[in-house]
């Protein structure tokens, strides 16, 4: 399927690794340039250029820390006139609800809610006057069922749903859409991250971590990079134009719901 992207320019935030990098191979693989954005440079540089030899697209980098008004401003001005926008943050640590104090809260929501609001603020203008955009913003399959021991990740990005439903209304007349990706537990880092809090917390070893998660997953497994970038690639595409405002459970089937 042509996707329609050839030669649209794509910010893809926290691009070095994990989902964004997912997001970002697929973009690419759809010939779209690139505005790749990661906090470490080394991991930046190296997955840009292996972009680069594998799809011959531009890849500029921007090494930064979008979570704060500095880094915005870096990856702003690299990316003033980008058609796609693709926000991701890494989520907060998990705990108890008696762990967390009011600073920790602030820098969920600066992370995970602001930051993308602060993207969206900047961008959605220009795309706006072109008559066309699209933004993803990569959230958690928390936001439809929240998970407990998250609870600054799910406020933080609830807020940013929020947000994005009366947004996404309200540009949509100009040719942008706005929609939400949920993923569930991938292969990653932050999967990575969660599994090794399991063992701690039970004495047991990551393997038997990693199969207790699955056998709470449909699909009886994680998911890729790979498959959540390709859905990210379909929402930017010419064919998802009516597709506003919604947020895309990639979860394997773990979050119970009819709707």
């Amino acid at each position: 399927m042509d996707l329609g992207l050839k030669g649209k320019t794509a910010l893809v935030c926290a691009s070095s690794k994990g989902l964004g990098l997912g997001c970002a191979e697929a973009l690419a693989e759809a010939g779209v340039d690139l505005i790749m954005n990661a906090r470490g440079s080394e991991a930046l540089e190296a997955s840009a250029q292996d972009i680069r030899d594998r799809f011959g697209v531009r890849v500029t980098t921007v090494a930064a820390d979008v979570t704060t008004p500095e880094g915005q401003t870096q990856v702003l001005s690299a990316a003033s006139d980008v058609d796609i926008l693709v926000t991701n943050a890494g989520g907060p640590p998990p705990g108890m609800w008696s762990d967390w104090d009011r600073d920790d809260f602030v820098g969920a929501l600066d992370a995970n809610m602001l930051t993308p609001i602060a993207l969206m603020t900047a961008l959605l203008p220009q795309m706006m006057e072109k008559g066309w955009g699209r933004v993803v913003n990569i959230t958690s399959q928390s936001v439809k069922a929240p998970i407990a021991v998250l609870g600054l990740s799910n406020a933080a990005r609830a807020g940013l749903t929020g947000y994005v439903a009366g947004t996404a209304r309200q540009v949509a007349g100009h040719g942008v859409t706005i929609n939400n990706l949920l993923p569930g537990i991938h292969a990653t880092d932050r999967a990575i991250a969660l599994d090794t809090g399991v063992t701690k917390a039970q004495g047991i070893t990551m393997q038997e971590a990693q199969k207790q998660r699955e056998a709470t997953i449909p699909a009886g497994r994680y998911g890729t990079r790979q498959e959540f970038g390709a859905a990210c690639a379909f929402l930017c595409s010419q064919h998802a134009g009516f597709i506003i405002g919604q947020n895309l459970l990639l979860d394997g089937g773990a979050v119970n719901a009819t709707l």
